[in-house]
């Protein structure tokens, strides 16, 4: 019996007849619009070689002219149309840009009392961090500014500080950072103030009977907690001060927190005369930053309602009471307006109508969640 042969076996017969799917049939793939965008930069580019290298010919030929005249300086330019707006003389009419005066320390301080770590969430703690920077930029940047102590610093909000925000806040001036409490800052600012560092009375302090006499007696001042428990208002700033905010974002989840911390204490309590100036369509508390600012504003101006205007953010719907105005609304004034007719308006009225109209409108639940992040505890309700 004859055996198979070899090649059979190994080879299997024939060879198979090639797959019709080959690579060598298959198109190459088109092209993506960034790759054709690429594409055609690429092609102006090189069809523009031949202009830029006589372009390069050109501008060495003026360089060696002018090193021959003596002088290396390449000619004028015509300016830009922002720049030629810059030369040309200045619009008689336009406003001036105010000229940036230099900023005056006051013997009064503030102390943001961040002993409230355990309390707060991530997310809250996170606004805090921005309410104490926010607090810090008004402070620093205000013409009358006042100490800035931040107590109880520590926990996950330092830890804050020193990681995502790179330590950045060492490098800050005109405030101090401390571990301890709110007592012991409050006994640091009032050595600070007596000390050749303490500042000036200037602004409203400058135009005080009180503080002239607090500083002729070499009285202290006096140190308050702010808090919207408390049953006193506060009715003015008063010179080698220290005034305590609580600094705290709990969404209204610790009732009475601060109160209860300064009674426990023994510590003198009041709140901010908001009530006293503005009906609010919203609860009166106000964050950490949005309370510092409002008691610049006052040193500045003397004013508690146009303070209030000026930073009470519009979604808390505040208006002034009636009956309240302004320390720049005299009756005599008033009274003379009402005789001469309606004036027109000026950009000052537009704004405080604005406001009114802003503040008349009932804010809705979403919008009071939405932006309950970044309202902190000045004064605990």
């Amino acid at each position: 019996m004859a055996s198979p042969s070899r090649d059979s076996s190994v080879d299997g017969g024939a060879n198979p007849a090639p797959s019709p799917n080959t690579n060598q049939d298959k198109s190459p793939p088109p092209l993506s619009k960034n790759q054709l965008k690429k594409l055609r930069r690429d092609q102006a580019w090189e069809e523009g070689r031949a202009r830029r290298k006589e372009l390069r010919k050109l501008k060495n030929k003026e360089k060696k002219e002018r090193k021959r005249a003596g002088t290396d300086k390449p000619p004028p330019a015509e300016p830009s149309q922002g720049k030629r707006k810059a030369t040309e003389d200045p619009d008689p009419l336009a406003p001036k840009k105010a000229k940036h005066t230099k900023n005056v320390q006051l013997p009064v301080s503030f102390v943001v009392d961040c002993g409230f770590d355990d309390l707060m969430l991530e997310g809250e703690r996170k606004s805090l961090a921005s309410q104490v920077t926010r607090a810090y930029s008004d402070n620093h940047k205000a013409p009358l500014r006042s100490h800035l102590i931040v107590s109880s610093f520590g926990g996950h909000l330092k830890d804050r500080f020193d990681t995502v925000l790179a330590g950045n806040h060492r490098n800050w001036k005109g405030v101090k950072f401390i571990d301890g409490d709110f007592e012991v800052a409050a006994r640091q600012a009032e050595e600070l103030m007596k000390s050749d560092q303490g500042g000036n009375l200037a602004g409203t302090f400058g135009e005080s009977a009180s503080a002239q006499q607090t500083r002729r007696d070499g009285q202290s001042g006096e140190v308050v907690y702010l808090t919207s428990d408390s049953p006193d208002t506060l009715a003015e700033l008063k010179p080698y001060s220290t005034y305590i905010i609580g600094g705290i974002v709990d969404k209204n989840r610790h009732k009475g927190i601060c109160y209860k911390r300064a009674m426990d204490r023994g510590m003198k309590t009041a709140k901010l005369p908001i009530g006293d100036y503005m009906k609010m369509t919203s609860r009166f508390v106000l964050a950490t930053n949005h309370v510092v600012e409002i008691m610049l504003r006052w040193l500045e101006l003397g004013d508690w309602a146009k303070a209030f205007l000026d930073v009470i953010p519009k979604r808390k719907g505040g208006v002034l009471k009636d009956g309240a105005m302004l320390l720049e609304e005299s009756p005599a004034a008033a009274a003379e307006n009402d005789a001469e007719g309606d004036p027109e308006p000026s950009k000052h009225d537009e704004k405080h109508r604005n406001t009114a109209e802003t503040g008349a409108a009932k804010i809705s639940e979403e919008d009071t969640a939405a932006h309950s992040e970044e309202d902190g505890k000045q004064q605990p309700p």
